[in-house]
């Protein structure tokens, strides 16, 4: 079990999260759907949880790669303010390529398989995703907890100990 709460000095490790580029931009997305609205809150809501300390954010030199190529300023520079918070930046090694490739002859695209890798690479509990063709293949796999904000939210929380 995890021990998430915050006090300074802490020994335990909180659990680590890795969040996808189409999670981060899962707020400048139409809201009028209410699917969207409601994993647009759910973001939200853990992105609150990283920044008061209850679990740590994993980033990679992916979503740096990813992000310097959005075409909108304003949310490439809101988003790339959360590499800051992140307790560790996964860069793209060797071993990191080679996973990806394997993930790629699962049928993930190139920068899908970057990010998974990277997150497993990372120690996430949990990858975080909006992309339901890519959490449908990854959950398929054991080695790693794939969730949609909402249901991440919830494994966080423990909505469903009971």
């Amino acid at each position: 079990m995890w021990d998430l709460t915050p006090y300074p000095g802490r020994t335990t490790q909180l659990m680590r999260l890795y969040l996808d580029l189409c999670c981060f931009n899962r707020p400048y997305d139409d809201q009028t759907q209410d699917r969207i609205r409601l994993e647009t809150a759910a973001k939200l809501m853990l992105q609150v949880r990283i920044r008061e300390g209850e679990c740590e954010l994993l980033w990679s030199s992916i979503l740096d790669y990813e992000n310097a190529n959005n075409p909108f300023a304003e949310h490439r520079f809101a988003i790339q303010q959360w590499r800051t918070l992140a307790v560790r930046i996964i860069r793209a090694d060797s071993a990191i390529l080679a996973h990806a490739r394997e993930l790629v002859k699962d049928g993930l695209s190139q920068y899908d398989a970057l990010h998974v890798a990277s997150a497993i690479a990372g120690g996430a509990a949990v990858f975080v995703s909006t992309d339901d063709r890519l959490l449908k293949r990854i959950r398929k796999r054991a080695d790693i907890r794939t969730l949609l904000p909402g249901e991440a939210l919830a494994f966080l929380e423990s909505w469903y100990e009971n």
